[in-house]
C-alpha cells in the first residue's frame, strides 16, 4: 500500500529522513507546489493531492501544516488510513491566538527572513542530533519566502468546522507551536515537541506500524 507523505511549512520530505514504515508500505513523498493567488487551504490541498492514486487502498500521514492539508484531502478522497503528526485536524482545534493574528492581520507584518532567522536559531535549544538540526538548517534556508507568506496567510484564514470521518492523531505534551490543550489527540507522546517527527521516531514507528498494520 502506498502511503503519501506532506510535510510541514517550510519543510519538505527530508523532515521524515527518520520514519520507518511496515514492509507492505511504500511512502510517497508530495511535495509542495506553488500556490495560486489569494488560494485558500482547502483548494490547494486537492490541487497537492493530483497524484494520489485514489483507485487503490492508500494511507496519508501529513505533519503540522501538512495534516491540515490531510484533513482537506479527506474530506474528498477516502484513505485507508489518515494519520496527523503536531497537527490539528479542524481549524476550531488551533490556539487562540492564531484566530486573533489572522483578524488583526498581525503576520502581514512579520518579515519571512525574520521567521527563517527565528527558526534557524531556535535550533540551538532544542534536542534532535546534529546531523539532524543542520537538516533542518539547511531546509530552512532553502524553503520559498513567498511560499511561506502564502501558507501563513492560508492557515490563519483556514475554516474548517468538521473533522475528517476518521483519523488518527499523534501530538507530544510539549508541542510549542500547537500546544496540545488546544487539540484532541487519539495518541500521545510525553515530552514530544513539534518535530518530535525527527528526534522521538522511535514511538511514532511503533504506532505507525499498530496503525498501519490494520489499514
Amino acid at each position: 500500500m502506498k502511503v503519501y507523505f506532506v510535510s510541514g511549512l517550510a519543510a519538505d520530505s527530508r523532515v521524515f529522513k527518520n520514519i520507518r514504515l511496515p514492509d507492505h508500505c511504500t511512502p510517497v513523498f508530495l511535495e509542495w507546489i506553488d500556490p495560486q493567488k489569494n488560494e485558500s487551504l482547502k483548494n490547494y490541498a486537492l490541487r497537492l493531492a493530483a497524484p494520489i492514486d485514489t483507485s487503490q487502498p492508500f494511507a496519508i500521514v501529513g505533519l503540522s501544516m501538512g495534516g491540515m492539508i490531510t484533513a482537506e484531502i479527506c474530506k474528498k478522497y477516502k484513505p485507508a488510513c489518515a494519520i496527523l503528526i503536531s497537527s490539528v485536524p479542524s481549524s476550531k482545534q488551533l490556539p487562540f491566538y492564531f484566530k486573533a493574528a489572522g483578524k488583526l492581520r498581525l503576520h502581514k507584518m512579520v518579515p519571512v527572513a525574520w521567521v527563517k532567522s527565528a527558526a534557524k536559531y531556535k535550533r540551538l535549544f532544542t534536542t534532535e542530533s546534529d546531523v539532524d538540526k543542520e537538516i533542518l538548517r539547511n531546509i530552512i534556508r532553502e524553503s520559498d519566502d513567498k511560499f511561506i507568506y502564502w501558507a501563513m496567510d492560508a492557515i490563519l484564514k483556514w475554516k474548517s468546522d468538521h473533522l475528517p470521518a476518521s483519523y488518527i492523531h499523534i501530538h507530544g505534551t510539549k508541542d510549542e507551536v500547537l500546544p496540545i490543550r488546544y487539540t484532541r489527540p487519539t495518541h500521545i507522546i510525553n515530552k514530544g515537541g513539534h518535530l518530535m517527527v525527527m528526534n522521538r521516531a522511535g514511538e511514532l514507528n511503533a504506532i505507525l506500524k499498530d496503525v498501519l498494520a490494520d489499514c
